[in-house]
């Protein structure tokens, strides 16, 4: 029986789905996890207690609130690697220092997918998420945060206004590339 990884690369790799809050990462991370028959590791699991709390409060996170999530997020994400070939997680990875740590922490190759929208579009989704600790009054701090991949990331860049099964289609697409 072969892997996800057997049947996509030759070699083990890990997808982060990133962007800010509300963009639907854990929507698409889940699909394509399933479609991918790996696991999913949702970001917001990870986050301390302190930090889930902060933001809950309207504080913005700081790199030195971010640096323990973004290394345990990846340790996990290694593991998860090592055991099944390939893992989806979702976490916003705002700027590329973020996205380098990720990849040092992993190890395997990493495939970034930015999901992108307009600042209204995101502000609607977050109005719809009762009970989540991300309130929209962080959503400009996280645009302000956010660094646009540069090209020689290689990520790739999803407008979030097609329908999930679209955009996990896509993802795919590329994933398989």
């Amino acid at each position: 029986m072969s892997s996800p990884a057997d049947q996509i690369d030759a070699q083990p790799f890990a997808v982060i789905v990133m962007g800010v809050s509300g963009c639907g990462k854990s929507t698409l991370g889940a699909l394509l996890a399933a479609e991918l028959n790996c696991p999913f590791l949702e970001g917001d699991s990870f986050h301390s207690d302190d930090a889930v709390e902060k933001m809950r409060g309207g504080r913005a996170l700081t790199d030195e609130d971010r640096w323990p999530w973004l290394d345990r997020l990846g340790a996990a994400a290694a593991a998860a690697v090592a055991e099944h070939g390939v893992v989806v997680t979702a976490c916003s990875a705002l700027r590329k220092a973020y996205r380098d740590r990720l990849r040092a922490a992993i190890g395997d190759p990493v495939r970034f997918i930015l999901l992108d929208n307009s600042r209204d579009q995101i502000l609607a989704r977050l109005a719809n998420r009762p009970g989540h600790y991300m309130p929209p009054s962080l959503l400009d701090s996280q645009l302000a945060t956010l660094e646009r991949p540069l090209a020689e990331e290689g990520v790739l860049i999803l407008e979030t206004n097609a329908e999930p099964d679209a955009l996990r289609d896509a993802a795919l697409g590329w994933v398989r590339g």
